[in-house]
């Protein structure tokens, strides 16, 4: 990988936790409303992930879903505006946290409901393979997804199908306050996929170069032979949402996977390989903090959707 990508790399993730630190210091202002999920101890999934597509290649992921929309290219200050409910978001401020979408960044939607964008992401690839597109879709979800109908559906049909699909679980040991022992008969969610004959791996979801390599590879056996299963051991660092008290789990248990930072790790290998010195790191940091900074005004003088606006986007308008 070339020095610039893995520099571009780090300030994304950078970027990312920036964001999320925002985004949980407006919600604790009363500026966000509903639910706020944010995607803390994940990045280097969300950036390794993405960072192996090519631009055609489609991605659809669950509700926790900023730390994908910025991977996707979804600008911060846009990010914000949404989470904030302002005209300017992505979702002209009524999708809010968990519905962020930009067509035009092939990035197909975070999704509320557990597991229903499984099924989405199989007719994407569906429909490019009707139309013939040389695409992949990337569809990212949590460990609790595994247990819903709507994921073996989509699994069965896509391997029936041999859809260029890549599945994508984010297995951060909890479905809400629900340990993965506690509601799965397997502790390694790849295993759910041999049912349904589908090849799959498993990677270190806090080293974001291992994701991305395990990505690639996972890519070019879709768009070559269908549906690909990989499983992304990560953990979260906050509550499953702003309003999660955290009693189901130790705070020695998270201090343990804080300590294997993502991004503290990636900057730990940028430094000890030579790719950069601390001053470039820091400038890398300083510059994704003033982004957010910039970010967060935006959002916060932004207009709020005008009332006759209510309707729009809601229902099919008829041509002329």
């Amino acid at each position: 990988m070339e020095r610039s990508e893995k520099l571009r790399l780090y300030r994304e993730m950078v970027l990312v936790r920036r964001l999320e630190e925002a985004s949980a210091t407006l919600y604790q202002q009363g500026k966000i409303g509903g639910f706020l999920h944010l995607y803390i101890g994940q990045e280097a999934v969300g950036s390794g992930v993405v960072s192996a597509r090519r631009p055609q290649d489609r991605v659809i992921t669950a509700y926790r879903d900023h730390g994908i929309a910025i991977a996707c290219g979804m600008p911060a200050r846009i990010v914000l505006a949404e989470l904030l409910g302002k005209a300017t978001g992505c979702s002209k401020g009524k999708g809010g946290s968990m519905h962020l979408a930009d067509p035009s960044l092939n990035f197909w939607g975070g999704h509320a409901i557990v597991g229903a964008h499984l099924p989405l992401a199989a007719g994407l690839a569906l429909a490019d393979r009707y139309q013939g597109n040389e695409s992949a879709t990337i569809c990212l979800f949590g460990d609790g997804a595994t247990n819903i109908g709507y994921f073996h559906e989509a699994l069965n049909l896509s391997s029936v199908w041999k859809l260029p699909v890549l599945w994508v679980c984010e297995n951060n040991k909890y479905g809400m306050g629900t340990a993965v022992e506690r509601a799965s008969a397997v502790s390694e969610m790849r295993q759910k996929a041999e049912g349904y004959s589908m090849p799959s791996a498993r990677a270190d979801g806090m080293d974001v170069l291992a994701v991305r390599q395990a990505a690639e590879s996972a890519l070019e056996q879709v768009r070559s032979q269908g549906p690909f299963f990989l499983e992304v051991a990560t953990y979260r660092f906050r509550g499953h949402s702003m309003g999660d008290p955290e009693r189901y789990r130790a705070g020695e248990e998270v201090r343990r996977w804080q300590e294997d930072d993502p991004i503290g790790r990636f900057r730990q290998h940028l430094l000890g390989t030579r790719v950069a010195a601390e001053k470039d790191l820091d400038a890398l940091e300083a510059e994704a903090q003033a982004e957010i900074g910039e970010a967060v005004r935006f959002a916060e003088e932004s207009p709020e959707p005008a009332p006759e606006t209510l309707f729009a986007d809601v229902y099919v308008e008829e041509a002329g």
